[in-house]
């Protein structure tokens, strides 16, 4: 029961026992003496009230300890875990029985100081995977680089090969160094997001249309459907949304694992949301891996990542993106053999 409703309620009840005890004690009295007709400072009038008063300080008390119990001492409880927040040695998280405000008030605390460890374990993992990640071809560089100093009467075929390799690593380098960039230009770009009115039909038939003769043109294969009516509306930022869809297809293709991919792609309302999902019968991803696929520069495989190219922002990318718009997004395994990924966005009704 909520704080603004139990409140009132308890002091109504503790006035109701005060005002009914009194009546109780002044019923007894009057049946058993006359009614008292001298000054209101006779020592009997004065007899008579020190029950009442008595009364009023024990209901009083109560209410003391209640709000002691119950709302003091949770509120300086929260207030002294504030001060020793640690996200790096995290507390276990604080525990609160209750349903009311105060209740609420030690859940969303939780929820914040587990999103500050997540967001101080990504800043950790950024720098980790930016490190290793530059570190990989830096190294390969080096090592070319110091053998054609030190072996200058290498043929010209083999000096060349060095070359290549020196820059194949390079351009690997910048590619991921771009990749970065456009992540951070795009987390700026979220914030100053600007959301129109659109029509879910339209959007829908527009990316099937675009992606049907891209994936097609790589040998792959789009099926789509939806049930969108006309006048099912998507608060949305398009262009937005249009690099959602992009980075799901890329990946499809880039990690689906086939020469012949088969995509899917479907759209449908369901309550305040429109969803959309796009899956593929391609290799997949292990279960284990599933839950970790959103998270900054998370690859399932670091080979095949430096094969196909990427840091692992696309995905985190997508996540940030429809959470922006209020929506959710996860991943799943695909009946069709390949991975699945759902997200959804609200409907422009639900935004008012």
């Amino acid at each position: 029961m909520k704080l603004k409703i139990k409140l009132p309620l308890l002091f109504l009840l503790m006035f109701i026992i005060f005002m009914f005890s009194i009546g109780i004690y002044l019923k007894l009295v009057f049946a058993v003496y006359s009614p008292i007709r001298s000054s209101l400072l006779d020592s009997r009038y004065i007899a008579l009230l020190l029950p009442i008063f008595a009364i009023a300080c024990f209901i009083f008390i109560i209410l003391i300890i209640y709000i002691h119990f119950c709302i003091e001492k949770p509120i300086q409880l929260l207030n002294t875990r504030l001060e020793e927040v640690n996200i790096v040695h995290p507390l276990p998280p604080l525990a609160l029985r209750s349903n009311d405000e105060i209740g609420e008030l030690y859940k969303h605390f939780n929820k914040m100081e587990h999103r500050l460890q997540l967001a101080h374990k990504e800043q950790i993992d950024m720098i980790a995977a930016i490190a290793h990640d530059l570190k990989t071809p830096l190294t390969s560089i080096n090592g070319f680089t110091e053998l054609l100093a030190t072996h200058k009467d290498l043929p010209e075929t083999e000096k060349q090969e060095y070359y290549d390799l020196i820059q194949k690593k390079s351009g690997y380098m910048v590619e991921l160094i771009n990749d970065f960039s456009s992540f951070t230009k795009e987390k700026l770009e979220l914030e100053s997001m600007v959301a129109k009115p659109v029509k879910a039909s339209k959007l829908f038939e527009n990316i099937a249309f675009e992606y049907e003769y891209e994936l097609a043109g790589l040998d792959n294969e789009l099926t789509c459907r939806h049930s969108f009516t006309e006048n099912i509306l998507l608060m949305v930022n398009e262009p937005m949304i249009r690099r959602v869809f992009g980075n799901l297809f890329s990946n499809a293709v880039r990690y689906g694992g086939k020469n012949k991919l088969k995509v899917y792609m479907t759209g449908y309302p369901l309550g305040q949301y429109a969803f959309f999902q796009i899956e593929d019968n391609g290799i997949g991803v292990p279960d284990k891996d599933i839950s970790s696929l959103f998270l900054k520069f998370f690859t399932v495989d670091k080979s095949r990542q430096i094969q196909k190219g990427g840091l692992g922002l696309g995905l985190a990318s997508c996540k940030s993106i429809i959470e922006h718009h209020r929506g959710e997004i996860g991943a799943y395994p695909s009946e069709y053999g390949g991975l699945g990924i759902r997200f959804s966005l609200p409907l422009a009704a639900a935004q008012h």
